[in-house]
C-alpha cells in the first residue's frame, strides 16, 4: 500500500464514506424500482391505463410528441 503520509486516516475515511454513500444510493434506487414496478402492476390489475395508450391504439401520436 502506498504511503499516504499524515493524512492517511482522513483519506481512507473519505474513501470509506464515498463507498458507503454509493452503496446506499444503489440500494435506494433498486428498492424504489421494485416499489414503482409493484405500484404499476397494481394499477394495471385494476384496469388503469396510461392516457397515451389509447392514442397508440388509434395510430395517433401521443400528445406532446412530435413524429
Amino acid at each position: 500500500m502506498p504511503d499516504l503520509g499524515p493524512l492517511a486516516n482522513f483519506i481512507l475515511a473519505a474513501y470509506g464514506f464515498t463507498f458507503a454513500a454509493v452503496v446506499a444510493l444503489a440500494f435506494f434506487i433498486v428498492a424504489d424500482d421494485r416499489k414503482q414496478r409493484q405500484r404499476l402492476a397494481d394499477l394495471e390489475a385494476k384496469g388503469v391505463r396510461r392516457r397515451s395508450a389509447g392514442a397508440a391504439r388509434e395510430g395517433k401520436p401521443a400528445r406532446g410528441r412530435k413524429s
